[in-house]
């Protein structure tokens, strides 16, 4: 890269940031006092047994994890190794959140459990390393509280009585480690995280420390609640995923006030639950009919309960149930995204932002792609989310080359760049929805390609009962390289019908027919979809390409046969 195109970057990287997170960034690389090593405060009176959300088990060992689809024994060279430099960042992250102590059948891995917790706290003092990076310490005390409290229908876990009080010193410790190392910098999700753990931690112990933490993460949880959960119940980083990890954190804050009655306010308790009931709105809207989330921007499956599982939480905890999408046409207006559904189409739509301006670290530059859904099996699918680590893996799947829609000169929609950084964005247009007597029309735009001389991009979706037609309308001067991409579910095969034809086929009984534009050289393309951290399955893609003059319309038509 170019040190000016470098610079320019920066500059439109940087200048969205808020002052808060600038400062942060200044303040958070500025030395701390060592933590005061002292004796927990008392634990308060609580009410029953922690009641689990289900979660898939990561231990699979007394040392062997299995996290983003990388499986190691960390005591492979015959001592622990909690932090090898060459494991990924994020696959070392999970390590410490300790998940598995709240995973389905925690009751049975209780003996691994009570081991590793001795040896982390003995190999783990409070200091650098990733251990001790506010998030995964956020996450580790929220973990250890629901292990103390009783997994599921484990009841009070039985631990030897020196090492359940070395656990609660540590959690102290923890607490007041993470009291003046709040994420501020980095904002969203990761302030979230620790919000919630303070008020865990507050919450648990009781005393003036223990309110001081719970004042705290309090205080945060109103603030951030009302940032980041908006009026139509998305969270406003705009990932399915992360949004059920934030839905999750609501019902497990919701059910920390049935476990210890009168410890928190209640006004804040019944905001929870109603933000929790718009959140789980939200997610029956982004969910296919295979109950699993849409991958729009990072999103991966597994990272979070499923859909189903945090519908079920939640009835245990007294919400009601998720309000279905019933119309034909579902749009959430503050998050940009949209359901439709139409004869065996469901589809899942994108004109949004990229994500939250001062904070697009989990967006990618796909304005206007979509998922679609055939007579209940997903066919045309996003690329995924198989990686965080930096390089050209992690850079091609946010790149607008990764999704299903159009690309000018080989430029992105918005200029993401590094592993979560993003220059120039693509602004999105309004959407028009029409309603018509045998389907609908949804129409959206944006202008991230007016730097190339494209002006606008404007996708038209007109579904019908049995057909879906897609129309982009691309007004600029001059000639452009123009690509348009379909990225298929691995269990879909093609079959060539003619230059620009193509025969879908769906587990043999789920066909339909693409046409292609004639104005584009279509071909049958091989792609990799990325379901999951640390997948990636073969699979194809429609892609169609040339140099064309603006302003110029492209239609691409998709049948469903009849069985």
């Amino acid at each position: 890269m170019k040190p000016v195109e470098r610079l320019s970057r920066i500059w439109h990287t940087v200048h969205w940031l808020r002052p808060a997170q600038i400062w942060g960034q200044v303040t958070f690389r500025l030395p701390r006092p060592r933590v005061h090593v002292a004796p927990a405060p008392p634990l308060a009176a609580r009410s029953g047994a922690w009641n689990c959300c289900p979660r898939e088990p990561s231990m699979v060992g007394p040392t062997r994890f299995r996290f983003l689809g990388h499986e190691r024994d960390i005591a492979e060279s015959g001592r622990i190794e909690w932090d090898r430099a060459d494991w990924p960042r994020l696959w070392r992250y999970h390590l410490h959140y300790f998940d598995d102590l709240a995973a389905d059948g925690a009751a049975g891995r209780r003996e691994w459990h009570t081991s590793l917790l001795q040896r982390w706290l003995d190999d783990q003092p409070p200091g650098p390393g990733t251990a001790w990076e506010p998030y995964p310490v956020s996450l580790r005390i929220v973990n250890w509280v629901k292990w103390s409290l009783g997994p599921g229908d484990a009841g009070a876990v039985p631990c030897p009585a020196g090492l359940r009080q070395a656990i609660d010193d540590s959690l102290a410790a923890h607490a007041r480690w993470l009291m003046p190392r709040l994420e501020t910098h980095l904002l969203g999700n990761h302030l979230w995280a620790n919000a919630k753990a303070l008020v865990f931690a507050g919450v648990y112990f009781s005393g003036r420390e223990a309110a001081a933490w719970r004042s705290r993460g309090l205080g945060l949880v109103r603030r951030e609640l009302t940032e980041q959960v908006l009026a139509d119940g998305g969270h406003f980083e705009l990932s399915a995923m992360y949004h059920s990890i934030v839905l999750e954190d609501l019902l497990d804050l919701i059910q920390m006030a049935d476990r210890f009655p009168g410890a928190l306010p209640e006004p804040d308790v019944c905001q929870w639950r109603a933000a929790a009931e718009r959140m789980g709105d939200w997610l029956s809207v982004m969910s296919h009919p295979d109950g699993e989330i849409a991958l729009l921007n990072d999103a991966a499956l597994g990272q979070a309960p499923a859909p189903a599982a945090l519908a079920d939480y939640g009835a245990r905890l007294g919400l009601r149930p998720a309000r279905a999408p019933r119309q034909p046409v579902h749009w959430l207006r503050d998050t940009g995204y949209g359901r439709v559904t139409v004869g065996p189409w469901v589809a899942i739509l994108d004109a949004a932002e990229i994500g939250p301006s001062y904070l697009p670290a989990h967006g990618h530059a796909d304005a206007l792609t979509f998922e679609l859904s055939l007579e209940g099996e997903r066919l045309v699918v996003d690329s995924g989310t198989g990686t965080y680590e930096d390089g050209p893996e992690r850079w091609h799947q946010r790149s607008t080359a990764a999704h299903n829609t159009v690309q000018i000169d080989g430029r992105d929609s918005s200029e993401v760049w590094k592993s979560f950084r993003v220059a120039r964005r693509a602004r999105p247009g309004a959407v028009e929805v029409q309603e018509t007597a045998s389907g609908c029309r949804v129409s959206g735009s944006h202008d991230g390609y007016a730097r190339a001389g494209v002006s606008r991009h404007r996708r038209t979706w007109s579904f019908h009962e049995r057909e879906l037609h897609i129309e982009d309308e691309l007004v600029g001067h001059g000639c452009h390289d123009v690509a348009w991409r379909l990225y298929l579910h691995p269990e879909v095969e093609v079959e060539r019908c003619g230059p620009a034809e193509f025969v879908i086929l769906r587990r043999g009984c789920r066909v339909a027919r693409f046409s292609g534009d004639p104005h584009l050289d279509f071909q049958i393309v091989p792609s990799r979809y990325h379901p999951h951290f640390g997948s990636s399955e073969p699979a194809m893609m429609l892609a169609g390409r040339a140099t064309l003059a603006m302003p110029v319309s492209i239609v691409a038509r998709l049948v469903a046969e009849r069985d």
